[in-house]
């Protein structure tokens, strides 16, 4: 990711600098594949789509993206080859503190004028932010929106239709939003310091400084990602509209570890009060090595000892769910979804029955699915071979992961 500097951001001939606004934790359109501007859609992050459309544009400049603390890997996988050619900054807890973070990355080598964009408005189109850049003035704000189609009601405190509002000028907001920079960016500081931060977009915060906005004619197209529907319904769109056959791969692993001196095991990330502990390079933790396995195996990504070799030192001890974790990262990073993980441990004891609900819960945080998509199942080996001797413990796991489907010839 670059720096800024004076070739970039100097807004000479009549260049615009750019804000994207990719922070935020979408949860509304579920967490499975990550953040909304990480899940594909037509072959690519949500992201990825939002910012070719800008660095295209003849009149950009600077880019900047506000992202989140946690998002830099996912960022990196999604931003490809155009990881370069933005500069990349952490964005706040809010969309309004990430908005002033981003303005102030520009603030050593002021723009003229700024575009304020949400990254998961990936439809915008050149004509629209044409409009918006044409539209803003030395002084004056520029917001593309639509006007309100349908019926307004306002609800009452029973739950019932309180009065008709009349939608007479009312209009539906945009993004980008352009302005001139130096005004929003002081708009953006005084809201900061006077503590209002309940802006719900930059638009407000000009109104409330007393910078004028002109509304400009919006786009149809440029929906904004919010629920799960809105992303299937764009990989669609993306997609010509065709039918995708689904890619539901399955993975599947095994793993074993022998009893030495201790006083507990830990299975499925639970700690269980033993005679014995596993013996391992790590936490020894067979179900989780096994799930580790069956979620790499779903995309052609080696095995546990791939990523995590026994003969490095910084592995001793360690906790697996580190293990599982970067493995479910790895599928999400590919486009894929994980539908269910399913674990048998096969041992004599301890007893894994009264530990099921605990290791469900903890697996769900680890794979971000539902715990009814997890199974964890105990069997013994019937006193025979090495299980049966309680001699150590084995475990077999199973993982389902949905990758974007392929379009039929």
């Amino acid at each position: 990711m670059i720096d800024v500097s004076e070739d970039q951001t100097s807004g000479g001939a009549g260049k615009v600098a750019v804000v994207i606004v990719a922070a935020g934790r979408g949860a509304r359109a579920g967490q499975a594949n990550g953040p909304k501007q990480y899940q594909h859609i037509g072959g690519a992050a949500v992201i990825a789509h939002t910012l070719e459309i800008f660095l295209a544009h003849p009149l950009t400049s600077a880019v900047v993206v506000a992202i989140h603390a946690d998002d830099r890997d996912l960022f990196r996988q999604a931003a490809g080859a155009n990881v370069e050619r933005v500069i990349a900054i952490n964005g706040g807890a809010t969309r309004q503190a990430s908005v002033r973070l981003g303005l102030l990355a520009l603030r050593n080598h002021a723009p003229g004028r700024v575009l304020i964009h949400d990254a998961v408005r990936p439809f915008v189109d050149a004509e629209l932010i044409d409009r918006t850049i044409a539209a803003i003035g030395e002084r004056e704000g520029a917001l593309p929106a639509l006007p309100v189609a349908d019926t307004l009601k306002r609800e009452s405190a029973t739950g019932l239709v309180g009065e008709t509002v009349s939608r007479d000028g009312l209009h539906a907001a945009q993004t980008p939003q352009g302005f001139p920079f130096l005004p929003i960016l002081a708009a953006h500081e005084k809201a900061h310091h006077l503590g209002k931060m309940d802006f719900t977009d930059d638009a407000a915060i000009a109104e409330w400084a007393d910078i004028p906005v002109r509304i400009v004619p919006g786009s149809p197209d440029n929906v904004k990602l919010t629920w799960a529907r809105d992303i299937a319904m764009a990989h669609q769109r993306l997609s010509g509209g065709r039918t995708h056959f689904p890619d539901i791969r399955t993975g599947n692993g095994y793993d074993v570890h022998a009893f030495e001196p201790g006083d507990h095991v830990t299975l499925c990330g639970i700690a269980i009060p033993h005679d014995r502990k596993l013996s391992g390079h790590s936490d020894a933790d067979v179900g989780l090595h096994a799930l580790t396995d069956a979620l790499l195996a779903t995309c052609g990504s080696g095995d546990i000892g791939t990523h995590f070799p026994p003969s490095d030192p910084q592995w001793r001890g360690a906790a697996s769910r580190i293990f599982v974790e970067h493995a479910a990262r790895i599928v999400r990073e590919r486009g894929g979804r994980i539908a269910n993980a399913d674990i048998t441990l096969i041992c004599e004891a301890p007893r894994v029955g009264p530990h099921r609900e605990a290791m469900t819960a903890v697996l769900s945080q680890m794979l971000a699915i539902s715990p009814d998509r997890i199974s964890i199942k105990a069997t013994t080996n019937e006193k025979l071979g090495f299980v049966g001797r309680e001699e150590g413990i084995a475990a077999i796991a199973t993982a389902s992961v949905v990758f974007p489907g392929e379009v039929p010839e």
